[in-house]
């Protein structure tokens, strides 16, 4: 007998700051506020489910 597991549909995205150009990674479904860690500018905001994503995408990792 073969089980199905499921991956997980939210991932990891490296994103680039509109402001300092700093490269930070975050969570595709934050249920926060993500700030710069370097200029403080909001790089996501919350949603019901994926985070609105306000910086540069630069990459989804797996």
């Amino acid at each position: 007998m073969k089980q199905i597991i499921k991956e997980p549909k939210s991932k990891f995205i490296k994103v680039k700051c509109t402001a300092c150009e700093n490269e930070q990674t975050i969570f595709g479904s934050a249920s926060t506020h993500v700030n710069c860690l370097i200029c403080g500018q909001t790089l996501a905001e919350p949603t019901s489910g994926k985070a609105d994503i306000k910086a540069e995408i630069i990459e989804v990792l797996e």
